[in-house]
């Protein structure tokens, strides 16, 4: 369950509504545009880059950019701006706990002193 915040400066978000007397039906945050526009790129790069074809109408590419932006804002609050998360995500992403520096798994701490009979 999510609380709704108290503080007026956190209940204004920044929503793109639509053109003057047409309402969107949905909420865009404006930081969905540009971020929507990177990860397309990428995407297509990523493409272009294992096929060496690029589409008309990349309708995959879009696809997949609206899932994964999505994925990104549902993580983004404003304590947590999308920098923030998508460096936290690069961060979990190369550092794995199973394969850290001594090579093996964390060791647990628990030392038994007594057999409880």
């Amino acid at each position: 369950m999510r609380l709704r915040p108290d503080d007026d400066i956190y209940r204004a978000k920044l929503l793109f509504l639509g053109p003057k007397g047409f309402t969107l039906p949905v909420h865009l945050p404006y930081v969905a545009y540009p971020l929507f526009a990177v990860v397309l790129a990428v995407i297509m790069f990523l493409r272009w880059v294992f096929t060496r074809d690029v589409e008309l109408f990349p309708a995959i590419e879009i696809a997949l950019s609206i899932v994964t932006t999505s994925v990104i804002l549902r993580q983004v609050s404003p304590d947590r701006p999308v920098r923030a998360v998508l460096r936290t995500a690069a961060t979990d992403w190369r550092r794995d706990r199973a394969s850290d520096v001594r090579g093996g798994r964390a060791r647990s701490k628990i030392v038994v002193r007594e057999t409880i009979r």
